[in-house]
Order: C-alpha cells, then sequence, then structure tokens
C-alpha cells in the first residue's frame, strides 16, 4: 500500500516550500516524490476533507495562512488565496471540518486568528484574540500562542508558550470567540503541543521549555482542564540545551510519542490506566532538531524530519508494545518541520 505524505519546511537555505513523499507499507521504504508547491515558509500544513491545503504562509514582510488545492494525485498544489497581515508568519494551523474553519497560532504576535473556508476554498478572517502575559526564561519575554487546534467537543485550545497558560474557547458557527477557562501551568513549563486521549477525558500536554509532559484532565460539561501528573521527556542527567517540540498518541490511547530537540530523540511512554505515564523507550532520530513526527494510519509506521540535518527517518512501530525500530533514515528532506500524512 502507498501513503503519501506531505512535509512542510522553513526555506531559509535550500528548500523551496511544500514537498511529497510516499510510504510503501509493503516495502518499508520512504521516498521524497519532489516539491508540491514553490512558497516561502510553510511550515505547518492542514488539509481538509476536499483536499484544500492550508498552509502557513509567508509574504515579503507579511505572514499568515494559504489556502491550495491539491491535485487529485497530491504532487502539485494551485494557489487560491493568502489571508496575511504584517510580521511574522504563524506556527501552527488547523482545519474545522463541523464548522468550515480554520485556526493558526502566531508564536511572535501571541494572536490565535480564525479563518473561514469560502465556497471555492479561499479563505477570509473571521476572528483573532491576542494575548498578553510572560514567564520566568528568556524565551518567555511575551506571549507566544504555538498552537490551536479543538478538543473532543469542538472547543478551541489556545496554548501559550510565553505565559505557561493554556486557554479553552468556545467557537460560534461564524467562527467568533469566546473565553470559556484557562490554565495555569508552573512557571517555565512553557506548554507547546496537546493531544487528546480517545477518552475524551484526558489530555497530555508537551512543555517545550522544561522538557516535560503534564497529563491533564479535561471537564467537558465546564470547558476547564486540570493538571495531573508531569513527567520528564529526557534523562535526569542531560544537561545540554533541549526543547520538547511534537506529540502524538496511538488510536488505542496506550503509547505517547514525544519528540526531543537537542537530545534529538522519540521518547516513548506506556499510557497507565489513570493517565500517568511511563518511559519506555529513547531512540534516536539519527539527525539534528526533529521538530515533528506522525504515526502513518496503520500506526506501523513512525516519520520524523529532522530541520537541521534535512533529513527524515522511518521506524517500524509495534501495535502491541508501542516501541520504534530504526528502518531507514537519511531520506532527504530540506529544513523539514511538518509531517502530514494524507491518505
Amino acid at each position: 500500500m502507498l501513503e503519501n505524505i506531505l512535509f512542510g519546511t522553513y526555506t531559509k537555505k535550500t528548500s523551496q516550500g511544500i514537498y511529497a513523499g510516499v510510504l510503501d507499507t509493503t516495502e518499508k521504504t520512504l521516498t521524497n516524490t519532489g516539491l508540491v508547491a514553490k512558497t516561502a515558509n510553510p511550515t505547518y500544513l492542514a488539509l481538509s476533507a476536499k483536499n484544500r491545503l492550508y498552509s502557513v504562509a509567508k509574504a515579503d514582510d507579511e505572514g499568515g495562512v494559504a489556502a491550495w488545492q491539491l491535485n487529485a494525485a497530491q504532487t502539485s498544489a494551485t494557489p487560491l488565496n493568502m489571508v496575511v497581515a504584517p510580521g511574522t508568519p504563524p506556527a501552527y494551523v488547523a482545519v474545522d471540518e463541523a464548522r468550515q474553519l480554520v485556526y493558526s497560532a502566531n508564536y511572535h504576535t501571541g494572536a490565535a486568528t480564525v479563518l473561514k473556508i469560502e465556497a471555492d476554498g479561499g479563505l477570509t478572517l473571521a476572528d483573532e484574540h491576542i494575548h498578553t502575559g510572560n514567564g520566568p526564561r528568556p524565551e518567555q519575554d511575551g506571549s507566544h500562542i504555538h498552537y490551536t487546534d479543538l478538543t473532543p467537543d469542538k472547543r478551541l485550545v489556545a496554548i501559550d508558550l510565553g505565559s505557561d497558560t493554556v486557554y479553552v474557547y468556545n467557537v460560534s458557527d461564524a467562527g467568533k470567540l469566546s473565553r470559556q477557562s484557562q490554565l495555569e501551568l508552573a512557571a517555565g513549563f512553557g506548554p507547546r503541543h496537546l493531544v487528546f486521549a480517545p477518552d475524551g477525558k484526558h489530555a497530555f500536554l508537551a512543555g517545550e521549555l522544561s522538557s516535560q509532559v503534564a497529563t491533564l484532565t479535561y471537564d467537558a460539561a465546564t470547558g476547564t482542564l486540570a493538571q495531573t501528573h508531569t513527567i520528564a521527556t529526557v534523562p535526569t542527567d542531560y544537561t545540554d540545551h533541549n526543547g520538547a517540540a511534537a506529540i502524538r498518541l496511538s488510536r488505542d490511547g496506550h503509547y505517547l510519542y514525544v519528540s526531543n530537540r537537542g537530545y534529538n530523540s522519540l521518547a516513548v511512554f506506556k499510557v497507565n490506566d489513570d493517565a500517568s505515564l511511563t518511559l519506555i523507550q529513547q531512540i534516536s532520530t539519527e539527525g539534528d532538531f526533529p521538530r515533528d513526527f506522525d504515526l502513518d494510519p496503520t500506526e506501523a509506521f513512525v516519520v520524523v524530519v529532522n530541520q537541521n540535518t534535512n533529513n527524515a527517518t522511518l521506524y517500524d512501530r509495534d501495535l502491541t508494545t508501542g516501541q520504534l525500530t530504526l528502518r531507514q533514515k537519511d531520506i532527504t528532506v530540506p529544513e523539514g518541520v511538518s509531517v502530514l500524512f494524507t491518505k
């Protein structure tokens, strides 16, 4: 079986934009099949059910989100439009199929932005909330929204690395936000990305600056999050710089994965009955600065991209134990930032 992948990248050096890859699950090989769209700094990607791709966008001194129509083979993309504003591009993009909205998180401006998907797939601005706050670490000089995506009951979570805060918003059908709750984390935790468990009652939050994962509970009746457990993503004797980055959970909810940039590993955790975590594996990403990774649709494979060494790495994943085994490395992906399996 052939599975399509799209890679988001920076374009500061050799990359030209969005690239495609193919994972052959029979041969167990990953191939970069070439450039899909030439565009500046499409670091994060999201795909709609209508095969429309939404990417982080940079245009001169402006940043925002671009809309593209992929061809059937997902090997090329036709631009639809982009919504940009003065300043730097966002760091995260997500699609809300039910409301036909796109959300973006701007690390530099502290903005959580809502865009409406129009009939032709293009975007228009629906709402935007600018956050404020700071924390004790040098990276926390102001609000840094790093993630905007949905809860199981379709509220919006906005994660502020700068102020150690996780916000929960209600979202109207028109895309208007109203704040429901907020969770204050330990100073310096530096929250980055979140993933919800299949039960909808628990979530796992990666702390970039603290190199930790926090287990959270979610109460849908009140739209509130609470913290219950915390565990490190790197060994206690590791003292060099590290930043926890992407976080993924197997569909059965039994195994959690976090990438470490600096320690350059994927940390594998078993999810216990009380949703606490036990570390069961640390495996090298075979490159430097693994910003993102994902499990393929069969969950028998994992693909990670290493930004600083311009390579992707493929692992076999044991469906019973959750552990990873290196399958292939040194697949060329220039300045790789994000991994999106599309089918």
